[in-house]
């Protein structure tokens, strides 16, 4: 005997009506997010600016970024790389 979940009887009617409804909340919902990114995007780009601005008039608050740039991987032509092989 197998059991299976009660199958709802809805008319395609009041389905319709359901889908629509889903579909404009959906919509408004879309366009809630939208604005909020568009109001984070400038208050990040304000707080930039005043980080930037406070960072150049007081250099010591801050230290600079050390950048290791003296050993990048694949940056030596002899890695065994066979396009950058100088043995012939």
């Amino acid at each position: 005997m197998t059991t299976s979940a009660p199958v709802e009887k809805v008319s395609q009617e009041e389905m319709l009506g359901q889908f629509k409804t889903r579909y404009q909340n959906l919509l408004k919902e879309n366009q809630e997010l939208s604005a909020k990114i568009k109001e984070n995007e400038a208050t990040a780009l304000k707080l930039l600016g005043a980080i930037e601005t406070l960072e150049y008039y007081n250099p010591d608050a801050s230290p600079p970024e050390e950048v290791d740039n003296l050993n990048i991987p694949g940056d030596d032509v002899t890695d065994g790389s066979p396009e950058l092989t100088t043995e012939e």
